[in-house]
Formats: structure tokens, C-alpha cells, sequence
């Protein structure tokens, strides 16, 4: 398949990155990203907010700004109130106005299940577009909200989630990683991608995939929500997280200790997850602390980028 070509791409089809990205001008480039799923929680309106959440996401990981958003949406009308999209789209424009972006349209349809999701698009200086493609020998990691989303949400499902273990997993996915993002851009960070559906080792492994590099992840300064470890032990993990293990189990050495349920949370599919960034050395601690400043979710140090052997995730 032959796609089309312009010397302004920057960010294209070539390579798997978390958004496109045209460049307008030498100041200027615009950052394009898409994204929306079935609802991951019952309650509407935090339904949109996680899904306009997870949109926005993109942009951040690319190092821009979001600007302008289009909803996309399906919706069982002849099954389903219309209240309950009336909720879900107050509950994206909230979270779109948070980003200080704007809504500019969007598109709908009916479906028989229901989807939503947005189109947005964010503004970088062409300079400072963060890929995920540009590890270097040395970086550390930082892993900017904690892993288990996936694990707790199909506990939820299973009735066996305590009202307070519901509320705060869902604020978390609900909550924008702007202040991250907005932190790293007064750092020299050589390469970012937010985790998502492929999980933390998943997502790892899109970064050192043509870099040259190999990474070494500590398991145990891995920030994860507390309940996920027990659930996880019950068997309550998605089917998704034994995909992304079998996606990338060649490229993927745990050393002996690191058990079943430690490999299934971090390949546990996550739902707008935190940043993943890699920065040098000695700038990875003095952005930890700036981001445990701001209130980020979480602001640890999880591993760092190896010479070689080539293309390699080591999990101790």
C-alpha cells in the first residue's frame, strides 16, 4: 500500500506514534490524533470524561498543546435514553474546557453499540515534538500515573470493587496528563509515549522497536494501585493483558523472581494511562521531583535505556 507523501510530515504512517503531525511553519506544526471505545465505567458522565481524557492524551505525549476537539460518537438511540448521551458529551466538554481547548463539531451516528470518543488536534513547535522513537543510552524512565486500571475495572465488573476503589480509579483515568506534559517541556526529554491498551511493557516495547537500545525496568519501583496485585491474583485480569504479553513475549526477558501477577500488571491494557518518559540521566531526578511538585499521579524512576544487547525489555 502506497500511501501519499509531503515533505511537511513530520510524524506520519512510517513509524507507530501516538499522534501525525504537519508542519504549518518553522514555528509551528499541528498535531492530529483519534480516538474513542465502548464505555469502560457505568456512570455517563465520566464516560466522556475518560474518553475526552484519553484523546487529549495524544497531543500531551507528542509535547503539544491541545487546541480544538471533535466529538465522534454512536449511540443505540432506539435502545437508549438520550439523557445519557446528553451526559456524556457534558461530560467531555468538561474536560475538553479543562485543557483550555475548544469544541468545534464533531459527527454521529447510530450504532448499536455505544461509542465516543474525539478528533483533536493540538499545537508544537516542530522542534519540540516528543516521538516515541528516540531513546538514548543512559535515559531513565519515568512512569507519571500508577498501572492497574485494566485489572481493577474488570473487577468492577465483577461486582468485587469497593465503592472507594471505584471512585478513585475512575478519577484517575478521568484526569488529564496536561501538568505532566506542561512539566516535561522545561526539561530536555529525548522521547515520550502515553500507556494505554498495550500496557506499560507494551508501549515500552513501540519505543526500543528501531532504536537501537534495550531497556531495564525495576518491577518493584513500578507504581501501581494498590488493590490491583490481589485482584490480579484472583485471575481478575483482561483478556487483553495475556494478548500484549503474547505480542511481546520475544522481545520481553523477566529475570526468575518476577512472578505471574507482576508480569500480568505490567502488561495490564490501560485506559488513559500516564506518560512514559525518557530523559538523561542527570535530569531524570530533578523532573521527578518537579512532577511530584505539580501533584502528578505518580513521579518514579522505573528504569533506564541500556546500550545494548539490541532491542531487548529487561524486567527484574
Amino acid at each position: 500500500m502506497i500511501f501519499p507523501k509531503d515533505d511537511n510530515v513530520l510524524v506520519g504512517l512510517e513509524r507507530a506514534d501516538d499522534a501525525g503531525v504537519y508542519r504549518i511553519t518553522d514555528d509551528l506544526a499541528l498535531i492530529q490524533t483519534v480516538d474513542f471505545f465502548t464505555p469502560i465505567v457505568d456512570d455517563p458522565y465520566w464516560f466522556g470524561q475518560i474518553a475526552a481524557a484519553n484523546a487529549l492524551s495524544d497531543v500531551y505525549a507528542m509535547g503539544g498543546v491541545p487546541k480544538t476537539a471533535m466529538n465522534l460518537v454512536g449511540f443505540p438511540i432506539k435502545e437508549m435514553d438520550i439523557d445519557v448521551l446528553r451526559q456524556i458529551i457534558q461530560g467531555g466538554i468538561d474536560k475538553i474546557r479543562e485543557a483550555d481547548a475548544v469544541l468545534v463539531g464533531g459527527h454521529s451516528i447510530e450504532d448499536s453499540e455505544l461509542k465516543y470518543g474525539l478528533s483533536v488536534t493540538g499545537f508544537v513547535h516542530p522542534a519540540r515534538v516528543r516521538v516515541k522513537n528516540n531513546l538514548r543510552p543512559g535515559d531513565r524512565l519515568i512512569l507519571t500515573k500508577p498501572l492497574g486500571t485494566g485489572i481493577i475495572n474488570t473487577a468492577i465488573k465483577a461486582a468485587m470493587a469497593a465503592p472507594g476503589v471505584i471512585d478513585r480509579v475512575t478519577r484517575l483515568m478521568a484526569a488529564l496528563n496536561r501538568t505532566a506534559a506542561e512539566t516535561m517541556a522545561d526539561f530536555p526529554v529525548h522521547a515520550c509515549t502515553d500507556i494505554t491498551g498495550f500496557g506499560l511493557l507494551g508501549h515500552l516495547a513501540e519505543m526500543v522497536s528501531g532504536s537501537g537500545c534495550s531497556v531495564r525496568i525495576e518491577s518493584r519501583k513500578v507504581p501501581i494501585l494498590p488493590e490491583t496485585a490481589a485482584f490480579a491474583g484472583m485471575g481478575l485480569v483482561p483478556g487483553g493483558a495475556f494478548k500484549n504479553k503474547s505480542f511481546r513475549q520475544a522481545m520481553t526477558i523477566f529475570d526468575a523472581d518476577v512472578d505471574a501477577v507482576m508480569q500480568d500488571m505490567l502488561f495490564d491494557p490501560q485506559t488513559s494511562g500516564g506518560l512514559l518518559i525518557s530523559i538523561a540521566s542527570e535530569e531524570a531526578d530533578a523532573l521527578a521531583a518537579a512532577l511530584g511538585r505539580k501533584g502528578v499521579p505518580a513521579a518514579d524512576v522505573i528504569g533506564e535505556v541500556l546500550d545494548g544487547p539490541l532491542e531487548k525489555i529487561f524486567v527484574s
